[in-house]
């Protein structure tokens, strides 16, 4: 299971990257310390993907700790591109995902 989330983790980034959403220059540090759900009050949900949610569950995979149990993104997802001329179709559907592994049921 950990590989399967590892292998989903890559594919977010890809998305991102992909999407154009993949930032080269990270928030500031109180952005990154925020401690609403997703940081809303700070950083943008892809922001929030990438230098928050990504490097936290890196870690956890590299540290061997134990995964969250729940997870579900993909609803907050699916508001924050809603209107969008994005294609997020994927980016949604790896959300998912992530999302099925991370949540026990």
């Amino acid at each position: 299971m950990r590989t399967e989330v590892a292998e989903v983790l890559i594919d977010i980034e890809a998305q991102l990257r992909q999407l154009a959403l993949w930032e080269a220059v990270p928030p500031p540090a109180s952005a990154l310390a925020s401690t609403e759900p997703f940081a809303v009050d700070t950083l943008t949900l892809p922001q929030w993907l990438q230098f928050i949610f990504l490097p936290t569950l890196y870690r956890m995979l590299e540290q061997g700790e134990a995964l969250p149990e729940r997870c579900a993104i993909t609803p907050m997802a699916e508001e924050f591109f809603r209107g969008s001329s994005l294609a997020t179709a994927g980016l949604l559907e790896t959300l998912a995902r992530v999302d099925a592994l991370l949540t026990v049921e």
